[in-house]
């Protein structure tokens, strides 16, 4: 019996027999979403389903936070009577509106959930109601294709719980939207054109640019193979063609002009490539922008199915799908193949993504599919129920776990109440690092402007706005800080404490940012760990003292063991106690060192040999010293300026 000819059988005809199907298949793919979420399914209202950082006092950071953002802004922006596709909130004023391509399509089911249940549950609901859907349509595709309701299922099962997915469902976007690509073929299929055509286009509409580079190609190789009539062939063609000008629109609107725009460095895609053994490890051996886990049963059951469509005569089908799980796995692998740095160079879109294995979505989706041609062959009736079990056992990882969110913060409660202006928190991180995803989180539930903002392709205006607030992390107010809060008309300072401390991305500067705020008539009006509200008003400045201690580097230095510490930015400076210091200072070549003391300028240099400068500093107390260099070179694989391989205080 051939494999279409299956497709009539069984009781897909009868109405109550395909209810029951519908029944069983939603019972199948929602037990899934069950067993790839847990153990977080069980705290649906309380916390978010995600990777479980810590949350150090508040909600864990994460790019869950920066996911249910960009969703929730859809709805937001409704009532307000605003574009939908804008963001009214980041790196505002001085950067334009920001294109929030993310909230679509996932925003307009995510709208009304959070607006029943509130933001966690809603993210919690919607993610399984996704792993419902992206085994459903697969399902459904596979029973278009000719295969039979139980090979179909098991399809579907394989393509929902695929390790690779599940794992890009936890924080990102790129699992949940894949379930577009099946959706595509399906209506294709189905002979609803425009439903493929929007399915395609939402691919890179979602802002899943990556995915849009396999996805699209995937889908016209598809419908050449499926399809020989000249219309269906006109309507895939004309589905390309749209899903291409969406990439383009989305490559001209967020990422020329942006802090992404020269793409990434084939150094930034070594860091996120894969190696042979990460195709066959359940564990996360280095970090999940790496795991590419495939299975051990799913890859034998997928290469009995390409051999099944070889001998059927389907060689096509089976060349696609082949290809469509062969391309993307060799292409995850990155840098350790000679391959990635050929196409690197010839093909202009690989040099954007740092994170080569982007694409294995499509091959999730083609292995699927062979396993369930492969079962399509077995007559044993209990065939697709072992199958379905030894599926769970094989693809089961177990990535999530319940992430804190801190859903009424009193302080941001009381921000509410604040007149209207925008607001900065402490500590600033730049436009790209993932903690800006909490502040984003807490918009929720205080909607204010802010001149922050958490994105990778956040404008270069915004990255040189953040890289001047960032001093404040350190208590830093000279070079026109105040003025520059008052050009922003921020009124308010949230001031995260935790996020100070066993942070890489800022020192434990927090006594000194304190210090800043309540010397620049900033008073701490509400606090609810881990934030603190601070607002200017006319009061008496608050008397904050940091007790004397050794020498504190803000942040824009790097420390190297044998030669101290030497600057990483063009700006940096450190907080010292006395009335007197002596830097012992070197470079590796010829610099010119401009050094200041709390904003008084004190000596131009140049430095090259080392030698020693000395300062005074005022009445004994912290002062802060900081030293702008004219260059960068690169020492140990680094850019640095200026060194200091020794500090001394005089008291």
């Amino acid at each position: 019996m051939s494999l279409r000819g299956q497709r009539a059988s069984g009781g897909g005809r009868d109405p109550r027999g395909r209810a029951r199907v519908v029944a069983l298949a939603l019972a199948l793919y929602l037990g899934a979403g069950v067993v790839a979420t847990w153990p977080t399914v069980t705290h649906l209202r309380s916390d978010f389903g995600a990777a479980g950082q810590e949350g150090r006092g508040g909600p864990a950071p994460g790019d869950h936070l920066q996911a249910v953002y960009n969703l929730w802004l859809l709805g937001d922006q409704l009532e307000h009577g605003r574009a939908p596709w804008r963001d009214h909130y980041s790196f505002q004023p001085e950067s334009a509106e920001r294109v929030n391509f993310a909230a679509w399509p996932l925003g307009v089911p995510f709208w009304p959930l959070e607006r029943l249940f509130g933001p966690v549950a809603a993210w919690n609901l919607l993610g399984l109601l996704l792993y419902g859907a992206a085994g459903g349509l697969t399902a459904w595709w596979l029973r278009a294709l000719g295969l039979p309701v139980g090979a179909a299922l098991v399809g579907g099962l394989a393509f929902a719980l695929a390790p690779y997915r599940v794992n890009q469902s936890v924080e990102h976007l790129l699992g949940p939207i894949s379930v577009l690509l099946p959706s595509a073929l399906l209506a294709f299929e189905k002979r609803r054109y425009a439903l493929a055509g929007a399915a395609l286009v939402s691919i890179p509409l979602s802002g899943q640019v990556h995915l849009a580079l396999g996805a699209v190609p995937f889908f016209a190789a598809y419908a050449l193979i499926r399809t020989r009539a000249p219309r269906p062939r006109l309507w895939a063609g004309a589905c390309v063609l749209a899903a291409v000008g969406a990439g383009l629109l989305v490559r001209e609107s967020t990422i020329e002009g942006s802090i992404a725009e020269g793409g990434r460095s084939l150094a930034a895609v070594r860091g996120y490539s894969a190696d042979w053994v990460d195709l066959l490890a359940r564990s996360t051996r280095h970090g999940s922008e790496r795991f590419v886990y495939l299975g051990w049963a799913t890859t034998l059951g997928a290469l009995a199915g390409l051999v099944v469509l070889w001998r059927s005569r389907r060689r096509g089908l089976a060349t696609l799908l082949g290809l469509g799980a062969a391309v993307p796995i060799v292409l995850a692998l990155g840098t350790n193949t000679p391959l990635y740095e050929v196409l690197w160079h010839t093909l202009p879109p690989l040099r954007y993504p740092r994170v080569p294995g982007r694409l294995l979505p499509v091959a999730c989706l083609a292995l699927a599919a062979l396993v369930a041609f492969a079962l399509a062959r077995v007559r044993w009736r209990v065939a697709p129920a072992v199958a379905a079990a030894v599926l769970v056992l094989d693809l089961a990882v177990f990535p999530y776990e319940p992430s804190a969110a801190d859903p009424g913060n009193a302080a941001y409660a009381a921000l509410r109440s604040q007149p209207p202006g925008r607001v900065v928190e402490l500590p600033v991180f730049k436009p790209d690092s993932h903690y800006g995803s909490v502040y984003q989180y807490y918009t929720l539930q205080a909607h204010r402007e802010r001149p922050g903002g958490y994105s990778t392709v956040a404008d270069t205006k915004a990255a040189e706005v953040a890289r001047a607030l960032q001093r404040l992390n350190c208590g830093d107010w000279t070079h026109g800080a105040p003025a520059l809060l008052r050009r922003l008309e921020v009124r308010a300072v949230l001031v995260h404490a935790g996020l100070f401390v066993g942070n890489r991305f800022v020192p434990d500067t927090l006594a000194f940012a304190l210090r800043g705020l309540a010397r620049n008539g900033f008073h701490p009006v509400a606090s609810d760990p881990p934030a603190t509200l601070w607002v200017r008003d006319d009061g008496p400045a608050e008397r904050f003292d940091v007790e004397p201690g050794p020498p504190v580097f803000c942040s824009g230095w790097r420390f190297f063991p044998l030669s101290g510490w030497a600057a990483r930015d063009r700006y940096a400076a450190f907080w010292v106690y006395g009335r007197a210091v002596e830097l012992d200072v070197a470079a590796r070549v010829p610099i010119s060192g401009r050094f200041s003391v709390d904003g008084r300028l004190e000596l131009i240099d140049r430095v090259a040999e080392p030698r020693t400068l000395r300062f005074a500093l005022g009445r004994e107390g912290w002062h802060l010293v900081a030293v702008e260099s004219s260059a960068l070179v690169e020492e140990f694989g680094k850019p640095v300026g200026v060194a200091l391989r020794a500090v001394r205080a005089r008291r």
